[in-house]
């Protein structure tokens, strides 16, 4: 029988464990909201251009603070902030469950809450993945680590649409939000039971404008660093803004209620579930140049065929396309750049990932919603797949430049002597054996 252990061998890091325990538990409330406020948006104004605008308040400060957080992040002790922030947003859902509970929401509180929770992510996501090196423990076991949370992050997506569809038809948006709430107590309680035993990598303090200046030449300077954050800005630019449109789809595009959004978001999930589980049963970061590239033309192509679809059971089959490819290019691009980053850089280098990932999306929101407004929000998102295509097509070109520069980086880490190895031994069986 075959033996899968090494696909989840991440977890024999107690630390690690206890993360993927508790995050397993408050993703879910996380997905939960996310379908809840975009609902609650477009429900209060019934405008695609407020549900864009929303969009683009809660991920701007993942921009405009990106660089300063990244020279923090690698000042600040990982783990106390990860604590303060996961508290943070606690109290946030809290507030947005008792307005909503209450019957006093409007739009303007949700925007601001948003804003909030905007800024608590704009130092949670570098510092979570900059903290990911220090819990496994093993750095061969990094990669493993990145694909099991995007396994975590997509099993939540699963359920948490599915949930907050039924909650929100059976009692409103509130529970919801106060269902997330109670979940940020699993995470809060994981990391505070963890013992870090592995040091975070420090450098004597400079001036903030110095190290900032430094962090950017690094990443400016590595084609491989640059070209990964740039084609992975592109696609948040122009794709991932799909999902800030998704409350259209379901009640205007597909006639549907709640329960139809929460179907569509976990269909998504069920594609980016299995792309990250296969991530997962990779043994090597070898190979994921050329998954990029495929992916991110895989995930344009798809967002095409989900604007031209006006069919609920079609969409419900091409939207796992979409989550598949989506994951499977962002994650492949984190656990390259963990691979090669320099750890006194991680931190910054994150923030700069944070940037691209989470940091261009409200303009493509703000984008999406204004399109959307003119255009219709079917034709929004398939623009918006050729312009993934196009940045998969031009990631393509500068893979062969990009694999020139990271070989000798994983020869020095030891990466790829075991695939020159077996490359060896096969020719040496090829050969005939002396008599």
């Amino acid at each position: 029988m075959p033996d899968f252990s090494f696909a989840v061998r991440a977890l024999r890091a107690r630390n690690y464990r206890l993360f993927f325990a508790g995050q397993s538990i408050s993703l879910i409330g996380t997905w939960m909201t996310r379908i809840a406020s975009g609902w609650l948006m477009y429900r209060l104004t019934n405008s695609a251009l407020l549900l864009g605008l929303a969009g683009f308040i809660g991920q701007i400060p993942a921009f405009v603070l990106g660089p300063f957080v990244g020279v923090w992040i690698d000042r600040w002790d990982r783990h106390r902030v990860l604590v303060i922030t996961q508290a943070l947003s606690m109290i946030q859902s809290f507030a947005l469950a008792y307005l909503a509970i209450a019957g006093i929401i409007t739009e303007w509180e949700i925007i601001w809450l948003s804003l909030f929770q905007g800024l608590i992510n704009a130092i949670d996501m570098p510092a979570r993945q900059s903290f990911v090196v220090q819990m496994v423990e093993r750095k061969e076991d990094l990669g493993n680590a990145i694909a099991l949370n995007s396994s975590m992050v997509n099993a939540a997506r699963l359920v948490g649409p599915a949930i907050a569809g039924m909650l929100i038809a059976g009692v409103g948006e509130g529970y919801c939000f106060l269902t997330d709430g109670i979940s940020y107590i699993a995470v809060i309680v994981s990391l505070l039971m963890m013992r870090i035993t592995v040091p975070q990598v420090r450098r004597p303090r400079r001036r903030v404008m110095h190290e900032l200046a430094e962090g950017w030449h690094y990443v400016t300077g590595s084609l491989p660093i640059r070209s990964i954050l740039l084609n992975l800005a592109l696609v948040s630019l122009a794709g991932m803004p799909y999902t800030t449109l998704m409350p259209i789809f379901a009640s205007e595009v597909l006639h549907g209620g709640a329960h139809t959004l929460g179907f569509l978001m976990a269909s998504t999930g069920i594609g980016a579930l299995l792309g990250s589980v296969q991530l997962a049963l990779r043994r090597s970061v070898v190979g994921l140049g050329s998954r990029i590239v495929i992916t991110t033309a895989l995930f344009g192509v798809s967002l095409v065929a989900f604007g031209l679809s006006h069919s609920f059971w079609a969409s419900m089959l091409i939207l796992p396309v979409v989550g598949f490819g989506m994951m499977q290019q962002m994650a492949s691009s984190n656990t390259i750049l963990q691979t090669i980053v320099d750890d006194e850089k991680r931190g910054r280098v994150m923030a700069f990932y944070s940037m691209s990932f989470q940091g261009m999306t409200p303009f493509g929101s703000l984008f999406a919603g204004e399109l959307a407004s003119r255009i219709g929000a079917p034709w929004t998102v398939v623009v918006s797949g050729i312009l993934c295509v196009a940045a998969g097509v031009w990631f393509g070109f500068t893979l062969p430049s990009i694999r020139t520069v990271v070989r000798p980086i994983y020869e020095r880490l030891g990466i790829l002597p075991e695939l020159a190895m077996g490359v060896e031994q096969a020719a040496e069986l090829k050969q005939p054996q002396a008599t």
